[in-house]
């Protein structure tokens, strides 16, 4: 089972690789490309992206030095026609550079690839919400390698795409990424900070008024506040504990360790760690937590044995009894 961890610079890539990362991933913003489409959103991020296409380059042959694999994201749900040749250039630029494989989400995107450079690696990304063996069958047709399971499928479905179509790679989540937009339903952006944030956050204002425009009575309203309080709790999980870490540096957050012998059983190809736009030590915490399961799994230990060494890698057993991080509760602690 491999291990699929994000950069956002060059200088990431060795020590993640180091830390146990088989497979690292990026976004690039080439230097041209703001000013001729008058917008940075090559691959739904702002932030978090190589700067340059001498970067990408950097980037490919430091990951096969290092033994690790590195695939370009180019995930938005949409593009428009207008962007279609400069994205297949782009992933052309990334192949003649040595890259393992583009993440595309935009079935049109996914088609131009596979026609034009039928050579390129094409991975299904998580965006484009493929849930069933139905949807993996039909990207396996179109001549993908690989597809992302989005989160908040159970491991039972998981197994079941897995033992149906078991001729395709499968990734799944394993790490940090718990925004209340599951990937395929997202529409939104990462708005700056003075525009609010990322919109999933919920962080803007509202008052509550009745059908005619009037405040509620007092009984509604005491129940839309606790209802509100109970939703910024699991908000509050769901978003890493107030994106918070442990006191050695491990980040609290969205996680599928305790389920990871699972998923080796069922024949899942890789873990994803998500977070391109995490600092570089968060991420080191996130692929060591997860080598560390992993390597445990490998070595045979018994799902109880590695479910009690997930949990005590946080030494926080009230969040992981809480259940709102889990990917996969089925296996939560309990």
């Amino acid at each position: 089972m491999k291990l699929t961890a994000p950069i956002s610079r060059v200088e990431e890539i060795a020590s993640l690789a180091a830390a146990g990362a088989d497979e690292l991933y990026c976004g690039v913003i080439p230097k041209d490309w703001v000013a001729r489409f008058k917008t940075g959103a090559v691959n739904r991020r702002y932030f978090g992206n190589l700067g340059s296409l001498e970067e990408l380059r950097d980037a490919v042959d430091i990951a096969h030095r290092s033994a690790a694999k590195l695939f370009m994201v180019l995930n938005a749900q949409h593009y428009g026609g207008a962007y279609q040749d400069a994205l297949v250039d782009l992933a052309n630029s990334f192949r003649e550079f040595g890259g393992d494989a583009v993440i595309v989400a935009d079935i049109a995107l996914i088609v131009e690839l596979r026609e034009r450079l039928p050579e390129l690696p094409v991975h299904v990304s998580s965006v484009a919400g493929c849930r069933n063996s139905a949807g993996v069958r039909f990207y396996r047709d179109m001549g993908v390698a690989r597809v992302i399971i989005p989160r908040d499928i159970t491991l039972d479905e998981i197994g079941a795409i897995a033992h149906a179509v078991d001729d395709v790679e499968l990734e799944v989540f394993g790490l940090n990424d718990g925004c209340v937009f599951e990937e395929g339903t997202c529409h939104s952006i990462h708005l700056p900070a003075r525009h609010g944030g990322p919109i999933c956050l919920d962080r803007r204002p509202f008052t509550y008024r009745d059908a005619n425009g009037h405040a509620v009575r007092a009984r509604i309203a005491g129940k839309l506040a606790d209802n509100d309080a109970h939703y910024q709790r699991w908000l509050w999980y769901r978003f890493g504990c107030g994106f918070s870490n442990t006191p050695a540096g491990h980040p609290f957050g969205p996680c599928g360790l305790c389920a990871i012998s699972h998923l080796q059983t069922a024949g899942i190809t890789a873990i994803k760690i998500a977070g391109r736009e995490r600092a570089t030590e968060s991420k080191l915490k996130s692929v060591e937590m997860v080598r560390a399961v992993v390597d445990l799994v490998h070595a045979g230990e018994s799902q109880a044995d590695i479910a009690r060494f997930a949990v005590g890698i946080r030494k926080a057993e009230e969040h992981c009894r809480a259940g709102f991080m889990c990917y996969y509760p089925e296996v939560r602690l309990r």
